[in-house]
């Protein structure tokens, strides 16, 4: 009888960064599997109660902590003395490929480091659950998401021209962008003159008071007449 996978994806310890494990799980929901995700900062208690509560077939871990040889261990003996110590316990994170070897010789499944993609998580959990129960208990995966079709086609899609072309174009329109240039200042540059102007005229017409003022400082009669008195 076939039916979907289920997956616990589990974050122990105190690591606190799920992002690859939100990436995993998603890949895992595409390909057809149910994925249960216990959140951050939970116990190798919570999480193995969790995986009997929701009687799933595969335990997958991320450890990015460091703690992986004492958490994998722990998790797998708790779920040996729960009764599920038949399914499958995984996960990846940061682990050495020595660390990686030791906890497969305890029992531990297949570990996967960073930059691993998804489809091999996807094949290696399709590849136990079938040499478990069978391949007629596997079920096929779903088809690929429908992507939305472009709105222009390849065909219509504008070609980058050649370097020896673009560079043509470039020299071509360098003279047009000079000419734009010194007409701009030009513009800018007419209110000055302008109001230059309107400074000389100003200028002009206040002449004659500086004119005035000169005027009374001339003391010539005065100085003749007193001598004429003497």
């Amino acid at each position: 009888m076939q039916r979907k996978i289920r997956v616990l994806v589990g974050k122990p310890g105190l690591d606190g960064h799920d992002r690859g494990a939100k990436v995993v799980a998603a890949a895992l929901r595409d390909a057809g599997m149910e994925v249960i995700y216990t959140g951050l900062h939970q116990t190798p208690e919570q999480i193995v109660e969790a995986a009997v509560q929701e009687d799933v077939d595969v335990v997958a871990l991320s450890v990015l902590s460091g703690a992986h040889m004492t958490l994998f261990p722990e998790i797998l003996g708790l779920m040996q003395s729960r009764g599920i110590g038949d399914r499958l316990l995984t996960g990846g994170g940061i682990i050495p490929n020595d660390d990686m070897t030791a906890l497969l010789e305890r029992g531990v499944g297949k570990l996967f480091g960073p930059g691993t993609n998804t489809q091999d998580i996807v094949h290696y959990i399709r590849e136990w659950y079938a040499g478990v129960h069978g391949a007629d208990a596997l079920p096929p995966l779903p088809p690929p998401p429908a992507r939305p079709e472009p709105m222009v086609r390849a065909s219509e899609r504008p070609v980058a021209a050649p370097a020896a072309d673009r560079h043509h174009a470039r020299a071509a329109a360098a003279p047009v962008k000079k000419a734009a240039a010194k007409k701009v200042p030009a513009k800018k540059a007419a209110p000055k003159k302008a109001a230059k102007k309107a400074v000389k005229k100003v200028a002009k017409k206040a002449a004659p008071k500086k004119a005035a003022k000169k005027a009374p400082k001339r003391s010539a009669p005065k100085k003749a007449a007193a001598r004429g008195k003497k």
